[in-house]
C-alpha cells in the first residue's frame, strides 16, 4: 500500500546493498524528516554501520546513491550528522493523494481477532462523575480505534450493583428518606441515590466522633457504629435474599439505571452487553469453592477462603469472608469466566484507573492459578487520575463534579464563546453549543496520554484558536464553507506544475492517517489520534492562510486545492467521529 511503500522499498534495498549480512529489521529506521532540515523522509544511519563496515559519512553516501539509482520516486538526498534525508519526487505525493480517496486507504483489513473491552463499570450508589468520564471516553474511543484497525470489538461494562457501598445508600434512605423518590423531588435518579450515600457517610462520621468524644478509641468507635453495622447486616440479608431488602435494592437500582442511561445518551456512548455484580459474584463464589475442593485455595480456621500467591511475591488474598460473603475480587473472577464463556475472546482489556494496578495483577494471577489458559490474554489499560483546579474529588464527601453538571457548564461556556465570537446565527446557538461543548470536554480529556494524570480546567478547553476540539471543529466548518462556494468542482489528483511546499505538507499529513490509527490501536492510546487531528487542522489553516484556494484563475489549481481540502475534511470528520466527537457544518 502507498502509505508504507517507501518504507518497504527502502528496507528491501538495504537488504540488497548488504546481502551477506543478517540485518535486524529494528535497525532499519525510517521517519519523517524534521522540519528544520530539507527532505521528506530520513533514514537513520547509525544502526547500519555494523553492516556497512564503513564510517558514517561513507555509509550514508553509499546508501543515498543506491536509493536514488533504484527508487524512481527518490529525487535527491542530503546528509546531516548520520541522518540520510531523502527528497521525493512530486508524482509520489500525487499518488498518495489519489490513493487516499480509495477504499484501501483505511489500511487495516478485517482481522480474525475478537477483543472484549470493559469500561465505565459504575457503582449504583452515586452518579457518573468526572473520574468516570475519563474512563468512559477512553473506553469508547479505544473501542472505535480498535474497530478501525480491523478488530471485532465488544463493549461491556460490569455494573457494581451490590456490596456494602450499595447498602449504605439503602440504610440512609430507610432512616432519612421519608418515602421520597426522584420523581417526588424532581431529581435525576442516580443523583438522588448518591445523595443518600453522602448522607450515610456524614451520619457515620458524626456517630464515630461522638463516641470518641465520650472516651472510646477510634477502632472501637468504628466497630460499634450502629449505622455501619446496620449496613453490614443488610449486606448479609441481601445475600440471603431477604424479600424486603431485595425489593428496596431493586427499586433504588432502577432509579440509578435510569440516571445512567440518560447520561450515556448525552455523551453518545452505548454498550453491547451489561454484566451485573449481583449475578457474577455467584459464579465467582462457585468457582472459588470449586478451587477449594481442588486445593487451589485454602480455608482458614475462621472459615474464610484465601489464595496463596507467594510464588508471585504477592501476599495472600481473601476471596470469601468468614461469614461466606464475597469480596470485590470474587465477582471479577466470576465476570471474567462468564465473559469467556459468552465470547471466547482473543483478548480482554479492562479500562480501569491506575489505583487498581495491584488488583488486576492479583486477578490475572488467580485466574491463571485456577487453570484458565485464556488468563494470559487479559490486559489492564491503566490510566491516570483526573483532578480539578481545586483538588482531588472525594465521592464520600460529595466533593465530585457530576458529568451532567459538567456538561451543562460546558454548554453554557460554549454558548458564551459563540456569542462573543459572532461565529453563528442566534437561532442555531443552543444546538451548536452542545456540539462544541461536548467536543471541548471530550477532546481535552482524550488529547492527554492515557497513562498520565491530568488536570481538567473547563475554561481552557473551549478555545477556537488553541489546542482544542473547537479549533478542529472550526477548521472542518471552514473547509465545508469553501466546498459550498466552489463551482464546477471535480476531484483531481494531479497537476501540471511543481507542487508547493504547503501542498506537499498537507499530503504528508494525509499519508500519516492510516499509520496513526495503527499506532493508536497498538498502544491503546487515543491521544495519538487526537494530536494527529490537531496537527492536521493546524497544517490546513497554515495552508489556507498562505495559499489562495478559490481566488485563482486556473480552474485546475482550484480543483486540486479543493480536492486537498476535501480530503482533510473527510479525515477530520472520520477521526473526530472515532474519538466520539461530532463536527458541525457551520460555526
Amino acid at each position: 500500500m502507498i502509505y508504507k511503500t517507501h518504507i518497504t522499498d527502502i528496507s528491501k534495498l538495504i537488504f540488497d546493498l548488504y546481502p551477506d549480512e543478517s540485518i535486524n529489521l529494528n535497525d532499519i529506521q525510517v521517519q519523517e524528516t524534521r522540519k528544520e532540515f530539507n527532505g521528506d523522509f530520513t533514514v537513520i544511519i547509525f544502526p547500519l554501520l555494523k553492516y556497512s563496515k564503513k564510517n558514517i559519512d561513507l555509509t550514508a553516501k553509499e546508501l543515498g546513491d543506491f536509493l536514488v539509482k533504484h527508487i524512481n520516486y527518490v529525487n535527491s538526498y542530503n546528509i546531516v550528522k548520520g541522518f540520510l534525508n531523502l527528497e521525493f519526487k512530486d508524482f509520489f505525493w500525487l499518488d498518495v493523494l489519489s490513493f487516499s480517496f480509495s477504499e484501501n486507504f483505511e489500511i487495516n483489513k478485517e482481522k480474525n481477532n475478537h477483543i472484549v473491552l470493559e469500561f465505565s463499570s459504575p457503582n449504583t450508589n452515586k452518579p457518573l462523575h468526572l473520574g468516570h468520564l475519563r474512563n468512559i471516553l477512553l473506553g469508547h474511543a479505544i473501542s472505535n480505534i480498535l474497530k478501525a484497525d480491523g478488530n471485532k470489538v465488544t463493549r461491556v461494562q460490569i455494573i457494581n450493583d451490590r456490596g456494602i457501598h450499595i447498602c449504605k445508600s439503602m440504610v440512609a434512605w430507610n432512616r432519612y428518606g421519608n418515602g421520597a423518590t426522584p420523581l417526588s423531588l424532581n431529581i435525576k435518579g442516580d443523583s438522588f441515590v448518591g445523595n443518600y450515600y453522602v448522607l450515610f457517610e456524614k451520619k457515620y462520621r458524626e456517630e464515630v466522633e461522638t463516641m470518641i468524644s465520650q472516651g472510646m478509641s477510634q477502632d472501637e468507635a468504628h466497630s460499634k457504629s450502629t449505622i455501619l453495622n446496620e449496613a453490614k447486616e443488610m449486606l448479609v440479608q441481601w445475600e440471603n435474599d431477604e424479600p424486603k431488602i431485595i425489593k428496596l435494592w431493586k427499586q433504588m437500582n432502577s432509579w440509578v439505571y435510569s440516571g445512567f442511561d440518560n447520561t450515556y445518551k448525552k455523551i453518545g456512548v452505548e454498550f453491547d452487553k451489561n454484566y451485573y455484580e449481583s449475578k457474577t459474584y455467584l459464579i465467582g463464589k462457585q468457582n472459588v469453592l470449586k478451587g477449594l475442593e481442588n486445593s487451589v485455595f485454602i480455608k482458614n480456621k475462621d472459615q474464610s477462603i484465601w489464595v496463596d500467591l507467594d510464588s508471585h511475591n504477592i501476599d495472600k488474598k481473601l476471596l470469601l469472608r468468614s461469614d461466606g460473603t464475597a469480596v470485590y475480587i470474587t465477582q471479577d473472577i466470576g465476570t471474567a469466566i462468564l465473559r469467556y464463556e459468552d465470547f471466547k475472546f482473543n483478548e480482554m482489556i479492562y479500562v480501569v484507573g491506575n489505583e487498581q494496578n495491584h488488583h488486576f495483577n492479583v486477578l490475572f494471577k488467580i485466574l491463571g492459578k485456577m487453570g484458565f489458559k485464556w488468563s494470559k490474554n487479559l490486559n489492564h489499560l491503566s490510566y491516570g487520575m483526573v483532578t480539578l483546579p481545586d483538588g482531588k474529588m472525594k465521592s464520600r464527601e460529595g466533593k465530585v463534579v457530576d458529568i451532567d453538571d459538567l456538561l451543562n457548564e460546558m454548554y453554557e461556556n460554549s454558548k458564551k464563546m459563540i456569542i462573543q465570537s459572532k461565529k453563528s446565527e442566534l437561532s442555531s446557538i443552543n444546538n451548536l453549543s452542545k456540539i462544541i461543548g461536548n467536543a471541548a470536554l471530550k477532546y481535552f480529556i482524550l488529547k492527554i496520554d492515557a497513562k498520565k494524570d491530568m488536570l481538567f480546567n473547563p475554561k481552557e478547553s473551549i478555545d477556537f484558536h488553541g489546542h482544542t476540539g473547537p479549533f478542529i471543529q472550526y477548521t472542518y466548518a471552514r473547509i465545508n464553507s469553501i466546498l459550498n462556494k466552489v463551482n464546477d468542482f471535480k476531484i483531481i489528483h494531479d497537476i501540471n506544475r511543481k507542487l508547493l511546499d504547503e501542498e506537499i505538507s498537507l499530503i504528508k499529513n494525509i499519508l500519516n492517517y492510516p499509520f496513526t490509527i495503527q499506532q493508536s490501536a497498538k498502544s491503546l492510546n487515543p491521544s495519538i489520534l487526537a494530536n494527529y487531528l490537531y496537527n492536521l487542522a493546524k497544517e490546513y489553516n497554515h495552508f489556507y492562510q498562505k495559499i489562495p484556494i478559490l481566488n485563482v484563475e486556473n480552474q485546475k489549481d482550484i480543483n486540486f486545492r479543493v480536492t486537498l481540502s476535501l480530503k482533510v475534511s473527510q479525515l477530520i470528520k472520520k477521526g473526530m467521529g472515532i474519538l466520539g466527537i461530532d463536527v458541525p457544518l457551520k460555526m
